[in-house]
């Protein structure tokens, strides 16, 4: 009885172990790919200083406090998400340390980190089980895969209606600017793609159904032509990344090294080399991962911090449901507005940035972002006594869109409130 004990107790300390050095090379190397973006790219208002070691203990200090809660904290829907934007969150503490912009840094970096904070401790800490249960027998689940591909289908003949495009990723705002779909297309696109095809895949995992993961992966990509996003481009292979990480390793570990190998790869395309030097393949490779991936997220937060020091607050308003009560100071929607504003292109932007910063400005953003923190714990209840992996792969594609999309529109348009009323109805057995 001593011995299986021991064991447990030695796989626990060498996994707490491996999330504590994971986490600090994570840093090491976001830290790093952002001073490279300095470099590369300042146009996106990435600053650096040659003193640099006196001031980055901010920053360091910040990530490495934060971040020792995903070294101790119980594996949840609420963890994953939380990790993601404790991602993102850490690449703010560095921009806001060496920032060009003109806002009041200081108030910006306290509101930031209690916004962390307040998020979080609702979303790594809430559980329990459902008031109610609506799981429905299991061999209806069986099926869920086949109508699925088959809704997809239908959804991608509909969409295809509207413009049907194969260009290649250097090519898709152009073609995405002139992109219209009804209102109901797009929310069926946006739930395939964040709650369906997911969904799905985890349903086939559970029974070993490899050829129709195959014709899942199929139909997300196609999406792609309709879309024009790289979302639809990464869902099928990010499934399949998760899938393999999952197999061998324990959840928590699994989500913490879907952000650190995509970052490293990244880093090791340039790193030890000049701009002149890297290849064009490499540059493509870095861009893709640790500009659009890494970085932005956190440039967009910071531009909402500098933006909205100035403007007025929306006060919700910029949600398409009040819009026709209330007035509101801005026309287009507000990854337009930034954009306008600063030439970096369309900056939709997380909860932190949007339902936080833009709508009660920098004092209030903490009581709004543990408001989310609250939505997101109703996720750790509906998911409640799913297998880890399970909540992996049919979540998978949700901490991505957090990234740069609301919480609001999120749960409406991308999937996440479909997928919680999936895990509320999904059988405690394997589907």
């Amino acid at each position: 009885m001593t011995e299986p004990m021991q064991t447990g107790d030695k796989r626990a300390a060498s996994g707490v172990a491996f999330r504590a050095v994971a986490l600090l090379v994570f840093s090491a190397l976001l830290f790093f790919s952002l001073f490279k973006l300095s470099e590369y790219q300042p146009e996106f208002h990435i600053g650096f200083s040659r003193d640099w070691g006196q001031r980055i203990y901010v920053p360091a200090l910040l990530t490495a406090a934060f971040g020792v809660a995903f070294v101790f904290a119980e594996f949840s829907f609420g963890y994953f998400v939380g990790f993601y934007l404790f991602t993102m969150m850490a690449g703010y503490f560095w921009l806001n340390t060496f920032s060009v912009l003109q806002y009041d840094h200081r108030s910006a970096l306290i509101s930031a980190a209690a916004s962390l904070l307040l998020f979080l401790l609702p979303s790594l800490t809430m559980r329990g089980r459902p008031a109610f249960s609506l799981q429905l027998p299991p061999r209806l689940f069986r099926i869920v895969p086949a109508l699925v591909l088959g809704l997809g289908v239908a959804v991608l003949a509909l969409a295809a209606l509207d413009g049907f495009h194969l260009v290649g990723l250097d090519l898709m705002d152009r073609y995405r600017n002139e992109l219209v779909h009804s209102r109901l297309t797009n929310y069926a696109i946006g739930n395939l793609i964040g709650a369906l095809i997911p969904f799905a895949f985890a349903c086939c995992l559970e029974r070993r159904r490899w050829m129709m993961m195959v014709a899942l992966s199929m139909l997300a990509l196609l999406l792609y032509p309709v879309t024009w996003t790289k979302t639809a481009v990464s869902v099928a292979p990010f499934l399949w990344f998760m899938i393999a990480l999952s197999g061998r390793l324990e959840a928590r570990t699994a989500v913490i090294l879907s952000m650190l190998l995509p970052l490293a790869a990244g880093v090791y395309t340039v790193a030890g080399l000049d701009w002149i030097d890297v290849s064009r393949l490499r540059l493509t490779i870095f861009t893709f991962l640790n500009l659009r991936l890494f970085a932005v997220p956190g440039i967009s937060l910071e531009h909402y911090y500098a933006f909205f020091s100035d403007h007025p607050l929306t006060y919700f308003c910029q949600l398409s449901i009040l819009k026709s009560f209330v007035s509101c100071p801005y026309s287009d929607q507000l990854g337009v507005v930034l954009a306008n504003a600063y030439h970096l292109g369309n900056m939709n932007a997380s909860l932190f940035a949007t339902e936080g910063v833009a709508s009660v400005g920098v004092a209030w953003a903490p009581l709004a972002a543990l408001a989310c923190g609250l939505v997101i714990a109703l996720g750790n209840v509906a998911s409640s006594g799913l297998p880890a992996r399970f909540i992996l792969i049919s979540g998978a594609i949700v901490p991505h869109t957090l990234l740069n999309v609301p919480l609001s529109t999120t749960l409406l348009s991308n999937g996440l409130g479909l997928l919680m009323l999936l895990w509320l109805i999904t059988p405690r057995e394997p589907p």
